[in-house]
């Protein structure tokens, strides 16, 4: 249960309530945007320029993307998103090798993977594991958190830097024990005030310049001048930096996957499985990102999950009419000069002091991640190399130094260094396990024998006792009973073939059923055994056996295939 839940997806909170938990998503979402851009844009030494045409266009990609991501187009989860850090330096790279024009080549070229991986989400899962995913969220905490620390003492020219550090300092303060210790209304706008009160101190303090805010007009069109546009794919730039952006991309994607679990399990006040194809939506709706990001000549946008388990939490609003809502503000927001200039001339110590509160948790977030499903052995040991290895690169700018050219890029970003070990761990881990065994049928009352038949010749093998294959036996039977009950439930015209790859093991197996057969969802009906009455129904038997027999099961429904893991314990005769 998630008590923290009021309103789910599909539910209506009153308007005023819905209006306010908009606003406050979309302060977030600016936030993040100005931060981000303004870190982006001053790498290259902008003139002001690009930097108010790239906040109007990562405002309204954001807009539109929160927005699809809510609808019912998208996978219908309020998920907040804008511009965001993991493609920051290879952009940086992009921009100083021919130009913000480079920059948005490579974008588009590679938000063509995203889409690609969000296809074969299915195809992948084995090495997008929850594992990578923690990994790319502790690497991109670990890598942008200097970036943080160094704007808290970024202040205009004859401003002290210890009156910037104090800003910073007070502002994070603020937004601590805002996030901690307020209640009711006051929790609500934890991060609206402290940017307020940062932005006062700033003013007291000489570190806030408000003339351009000043001098710009209330309502006018994007100045269409600054658009930077695309540069040649013929260009000797472009082809060596494009496997950076490339894996940078899926890199990305795997960040998806994860959020696109993440984000339902937070979603909903009583416990569910995760829907897969909502999470292929996920990590076609960040290829798309990437790509609108592209068109616009804007660093490419991603999702914001801490942003959105902080308003979540705080609101307990997780309707998606709010997420529709959210996205028509920014893309207005983004037609008013001078409240993009304003929100530009945030001073850059109290952006720099929010982002190292998202940051702390982006990196719990990873942490989590890595443990959803225990940190075994293997697990352990794949997290620990994948982190040691990249954050000892990433430390050694030196060594990198003597490399020099895309080389250095690749290794010297420790996400990329991270993500890309512990898929390369993983792969080593599925291919060097006990092979896998393989059973294809139709799901019929005819297979019941053949798959019986391969249970016991299997869990003889293993060197199992009788009691150990009986369960054995058991279990696979009931996983077809029930994968069966639910295709009477949704009858077709012709009965669906059925793959099993079992993966033998000393003291457990893994049955995985492949197979396209319902709409519902066999994990969630055994986590609905709990909340009914104790007189068993008949329709019931198969679930409640699996899940006797079973020590555990999961369900993933992509588009296309249906995928039941069972394991089984299993003790040597």
């Amino acid at each position: 249960m998630n008590d923290d839940i009021r309103f789910e997806p599909d539910e209506r909170p009153p308007a005023l309530l819905t209006l306010n938990v908009a606003f406050q998503g979309a302060v977030l979402i600016v936030t993040n945007v100005v931060t981000f851009i303004v870190i982006y844009s001053a790498a290259f030494d902008d003139d002001g320029s690009y930097a108010e045409w790239a906040v109007v266009g990562s405002l309204a990609v954001a807009g539109v993307l929160t927005a699809l991501h809510a609808s019912r187009l998208g996978p219908g989860y309020l998920l907040l998103w804008g511009s965001g850090i993991p493609f920051m330096v290879p952009c940086i790279l992009a921009v100083e090798a021919g130009g913000p024009a480079l920059a948005a080549s490579l974008a588009v070229t590679s938000s063509l993977l995203q889409l690609a991986m969000a296809a074969g989400l299915a195809r992948l899962r084995r090495l997008i594991t929850p594992v990578v995913a923690g990994v790319a969220f502790i690497m991109i905490s670990l890598s942008a958190m200097p970036i943080a620390m160094r704007r808290i003492s970024d202040v205009p020219d004859g401003a002290s830097e210890l009156a910037g550090t104090a800003v910073g300092v007070t502002t994070l303060v603020v937004a601590a024990l805002a996030m901690l210790r307020a209640t009711g209304l006051w929790r609500l706008w934890a991060m609206p005030i402290a940017i307020v009160i940062g932005c006062a101190g700033s003013v007291a303090l000489g570190v806030y310049d408000v003339q351009p805010a000043r001098n710009a007009p209330w309502l006018d069109l994007p100045d269409v001048g600054s658009w930077p546009g695309f540069a040649s794919i013929a260009d000797a730039d472009y082809w060596s930096l494009l496997p950076v952006f490339l894996v940078i991309s899926a890199v990305v994607a795997a960040r998806a996957t994860s959020e696109g679990v993440s984000v339902q399990e937070i979603s909903h006040s009583t416990a569910r499985a995760v829907d897969f194809r909502g999470v292929q939506r996920t990590v076609g709706v960040g290829g798309l990102a990437v790509f609108l990001s592209g068109i616009a000549g804007t660093l490419p946008a991603i999702s914001y999950l801490p942003a959105t388990i902080s308003l979540l939490s705080f609101t307990r609003v997780a309707a998606r009419r709010v997420g529709l809502l959210m996205g028509a503000m920014l893309i207005v927001l983004a037609l008013l000069p001078k409240a993009v200039a304003a929100l530009i001339t945030i001073p850059r110590p109290v952006s720099g002091a929010l982002l190292m509160a998202i940051l702390g948790l982006l990196f719990i977030e990873g942490v989590r991640a890595v443990t959803r499903d225990g940190l075994s052995r293997h697990r352990g040991f794949i997290v620990g190399l994948s982190l040691s290895v990249a954050v000892g690169l990433q430390s050694q700018p030196s060594f990198l130094d003597l490399l020099g050219g895309p080389v250095a890029a690749l290794l010297g970003n420790g996400v990329l260094v991270g993500v890309g070990i512990a898929v390369l761990l993983t792969g080593v881990f599925e291919v060097t396990s006990a092979r896998r065994q393989r059973f294809e049928t139709v799901l019929d009352r005819s297979a019941f024998v053949d798959l019986d038949g391969f249970l016991r010749t299997l869990g003889d093998g293993m060197g199992w006792n009788s009691a150990s294959v009986e369960r054995l036996r058991a279990a696979g039977e009931e996983t077809l009973t029930a994968m069966m009950q639910l295709l009477e439930d949704n009858p077709g015209d012709v009965p669906p073939r059925v793959v099993l790859n079992a993966r033998p093991g000393t003291a457990s197996a893994e049955l995985e059923f492949l197979a396209l057969f319902s709409e519902e969802n066999i994990e969630d009906r055994i986590s609905y055994l709990n909340e009914q009455a104790s007189t068993p129904d008949v329709g019931d038997l198969s679930f409640r056996l699996l899940r006797l027999h079973a020590a555990a099961v999961r369900h993933r429904r992509y588009h296309g295939i249906d995928v039941v893991t069972v394991e089984v314990e299993g003790s040597a005769a």
